[in-house]
């Protein structure tokens, strides 16, 4: 998916892909790698001006094309995508650090001259040791840069000096002064130029720009970056795809290879994280400090520090041809390093974010402004007079708030609160927007535990589908209100998530159905008043066709439950044998060979996806350490970056997700995306946690947030399909590559 989430957006990257293609080939770019590390222009840069695409996001009053920083973003996607070559970069990012200044007669003529084609580029105070001190009406300015890109090519650079007070002054260097010496370095990457730029007692001809926050233009340039190297990830994505579909090997395309698919796939989690962040960056530009300078950050370390080893990763791929200097690869590489190594250390920006997340959190509420009010009104009193009940009777198999049962569940269940998105009476039929608005009203009133449906979330979907009406009046009341409990009779010995290759039978006898089988991994089945439960029905048709989905009484005769205790001492999974237990009629859903359409229905959900993809915080004894002097904080702050970084982008994709859904777009894969992502955030967040606590790690103590909830963790891992499944999924069913 591209950063830009509108029409608009995705036209302008399209037009921008198709300018490259026919002003900047990559085979006509190599030819120019010389003049272009000296800092010649592209012989289409006035065609590139005249389209404005480096414009976007600077005033129409000025000469730009008056949008935001995020179609700045879009453009520089598409320029990474394609290799554009040339100061693109570092010119849309003058303009929009020149943006944060004060709107004085410098800045706006700054802008003109941007806005008319002239390149430009911009030093950081953490890029540079720039020194003023003041002579008379203005400034004297000297030091050096670090190596920065596109001085080469500037014809004016933003500079940040520091006075003898510790204050920054921005000024403007122009390049052909004798002052101002640039020496140009021979670059990693081999599309743009780099240099390093030297002042000596240089007096700037314009007064000093005035307002720019220093934090706020590394947040803009370091996103600004991130959406360049989005556009890589998504390269890297179409031409691995390409490849694993026509390369042949051993007689078979490689993309049947499943080592590969999953690789392909893990490729793709990573391209969606990383846009996902970079958006988030572009998005917070607009918000307070500290909430641009989280995204930012969380950019750096998902987006842009990451893609290098993504693109090494597609080199492996592709195999001896892609290290060759023919294949194009390479110059992606090149350039993902580069733009790497433009932010800094990448351990500097996880502490950074470490830091900063150890106290607060990354808002991604989304703006409805006053949409549905009316509806809002009506949320916000039913949950108001939620709030004066309480629930007095814990769920069967422990004390999780979340699945008690009282009159405050009864109220909020009665008002189709509990699974809003249903059809009325069950829920409101609400869409993406009144499902935000409820979202938010919950979060409105942390005291008030939004109350979950459990396992039933997943069946209920099924009974609402394909179950008459008074089953309808049965289940799905008593349910809502806690007091029916449900289990999932899925997976079997034989078969785990291969739900095709079933073996549990369901044979016709008068007035129903006889049962028998071996269910597996069934939780909460010693809890459970019913389970739904698959059955073959018709052992001669094809595998997906032959199969029923039942409603069973788990009281019934036959029915026997083994508890399975696990690694945790504890026995949340059980075996279910079935020895000729009867089931109605009544209690099949749908005709007898519906149950994979209906099973595979239920999974296909659509809802909002805000909230739903990253609930709990898993971090909290790494957040803990980070809190705690010592030797090993700084580890602690740098891995609690890291995690928070790849949590953010996880959320981020859940609100690009429920942003296409408010705007009547279709669904898209970020869903499946997100599972995978979970699991490896799982995995890392208490692999760094158990390597930073120690000695605690050898005491099994719940309240230590350590070991109790890494022995847990493979239910989380395992449960709702294992990771290896969901990357089968992704490569065959998103990306294309064909099946064995």
């Amino acid at each position: 998916m591209t950063l830009g989430l509108s029409p608009e957006q995705q036209a302008l990257s399209d037009a921008v892909v198709q300018f490259a293609t026919r002003h900047a080939p990559i085979a006509e770019t190599r030819d120019s790698f010389d003049a272009l590390a000296s800092g010649r222009l592209p012989a289409w840069w006035d065609a590139l001006a005249a389209s404005g695409f480096h414009a976007v996001h600077l005033p129409e009053r000025l000469g730009g094309q008056g949008g935001r920083l995020i179609d700045a973003a879009c453009v520089l996607e598409s320029a990474g995508k394609t290799l554009l070559p040339g100061p693109l970069l570092p010119t849309v990012t003058a303009g929009a650090v020149a943006l944060l200044a004060d709107p004085t007669p410098t800045a706006e003529s700054l802008l003109r001259d941007l806005a008319s084609g002239s390149p430009a580029a911009v030093v950081l105070p953490e890029g540079a040791d720039f020194r003023a001190r003041a002579d008379g009406q203005g400034w004297l300015l000297s030091g050096e840069s670090e190596v920065t890109a596109g001085v080469c090519s500037a014809r004016v650079i933003l500079v940040a000096a520091r006075t003898g007070d510790g204050d920054l002054v921005w000024v403007l260097v122009d390049t052909e002064k004798p002052m101002a010496a640039i020496e140009s370095v021979h670059g990693t990457d081999l599309v743009t130029d780099v240099g390093i730029l030297r002042l000596h007692d240089y007096r700037p001809e314009a007064p000093a720009l005035t307002g720019i926050d220093a934090d706020r233009a590394q947040c803009v340039a370091v996103g600004l970056v991130a959406g360049m190297t989005a556009g890589i990830a998504q390269w890297c994505v179409e031409a691995v795809t390409a490849h694993l579909r026509t390369r042949e090997q051993f007689g078979r395309v490689i993309g049947t290879f499943q080592a590969l698919q999953h690789n392909a796939a893990m490729l793709l989690v990573n391209s969606e994280l990383a846009s996902a962040a970079a958006w988030d960056a572009m998005r917070a530009a607009d918000e307070p400090p500290d909430q641009h300078r989280l995204a930012a950050a969380g950019a750096a370390v998902i987006a842009v520090s990451p893609i290098p080893d993504l693109v090494l990763d597609v080199l492996t791929m592709l195999g001896a041809i892609g290290f060759t200097w023919e294949h194009d690869v390479h110059l992606y590489w090149r350039r993902a390093i580069s733009l790497a190594g433009s932010i800094g250390p990448a351990n500097r920006w996880a502490r950074r974010l470490g830091e900063l997340t150890r106290t607060r959190q990354r808002d991604m509420s989304v703006n409805l402004g006053d949409a549905e009010s009316d509806f809002r009104s009506w949320v916000s009193e039913t949950l108001d007079a939620a709030m004066q009940l309480r629930n007095d009777t814990p769920a069967p198999h422990g004390d999780y708030p979340d699945q008690a049962s009282g009159p405050q569940r009864t109220l909020i269940a009665g008002a189709g609160l509990m699974a809003p998105h249903w059809p009325a009476p069950w829920g409101v039929d609400a869409g993406p927007l009144k499902q935000l608005i409820i979202d938010e009203e919950f979060a409105k009133r942390p005291g008030l535990v939004r109350p979950s449906l459990n396992i039933a979330e997943w069946i209920l979907p099924s009974v609402l589908a394909a179950a008459p009406k008074e089953l309808q009046e049965r289940l799905i009341p008593p349910t809502q209100r806690g007091d029916i409990h449900w289990c999932q009779l899925f997976s079997e010995p034989g078969a785990g998530s291969d739900l095709a290759s079933l073996a549990t039978r369901a044979t016709k006898v008068d007035g129903g159905w006889r049962i028998n089988g071996h269910k597996i991994w069934t939780s909460l089945a010693q809890y459970a008043d019913l389970g739904a439960l698959l059955a073959r029905t018709d052992p001669e048709a094809s595998k997906h066709r032959g199969i029923g989905y039942f409603i069973v009484d788990m009281k019934s005769p036959g029915i026997e439950i083994q508890p399975i205790k696990t690694a945790t001492g504890q026995a949340h999974f059980n075996e279910v044998f079935l020895n000729d237990v009867f089931v109605p009629d009544e209690m099949l859903l749908g005709g007898p060979t519906d149950g994979w359409s209906l099973a595979i229905a239920t999974m296909a959900e659509e809802r909002s996806a805000i909230s739903g993809y990253v609930k709990f915080d898993r971090a909290v004894a790494l957040r803990r350490l980070a809190a705690q002097p010592g030797p090993d904080r700084e580890d602690a702050l740098r891995e609690l970056g890291e995690l928070d970084a790849y949590t953010n982008a996880i959320r981020a994709l859940g609100v690009r997700e429920t942003i296409r859904l408010l705007d009547g777009q279709a669904s898209g894969p970020a869903s499946s995306i997100a599972k995978v992502a979970m699991n490896v955030l799982l995995r890392r967040t208490f692999e760094a946690t158990l390597q930073l606590t120690g000695q605690v790690a050898m005491v099994d103590d719940a309240d230590a947030a350590v070991v109790e909830p890494y022995l847990h963790l493979p239910a989380e891992l395992i449960g709702g399909g294992t990771r290896e499944i969901q990357l089968n999924i992704i490569a065959q069913m998103i990306l294309g590559l064909p099946r064995k």
